[in-house]
């Protein structure tokens, strides 16, 4: 059963282009891509679909904004609650080295 030396064309199951493969090296020689789809039917669904995604922006940009005034105070609570709790239980023993059992 021998191959063609005929290519053949195979459709992308994925992006729906077409392939042309070569029977003989098995590889594609040519790719004609799918036809692009509407994003939008219109302009007027487009600027509602663009505003949309600015007030999202602007709201995520905010909470970013409200969370790192908040950070410093969190940092600094953080800190206290680490010291406080290094006072409170301080190290009696020398931490184990491995050089000390030369």
């Amino acid at each position: 059963m021998g191959l063609s030396d005929e290519t053949f064309e195979v459709m992308c199951p994925d992006c729906g282009a077409m392939l042309t493969i070569d029977p003989v090296t098995r590889a594609v020689i040519a790719h004609t891509s799918a036809p692009r789809k509407k994003t939008f039917e219109d302009f007027g669904a487009a600027k509602a679909a663009l505003k949309e995604a600015d007030e999202r922006r602007e709201s995520v940009f905010a909470k970013s904004v409200a969370a790192q005034r908040n950070s410093e105070d969190v940092m600094a609570k953080k800190f206290a609650e680490a010291m406080k709790k290094a006072k409170e239980s301080p190290v009696t023993e020398r931490p184990f080295r491995e050089f000390d059992l030369d």
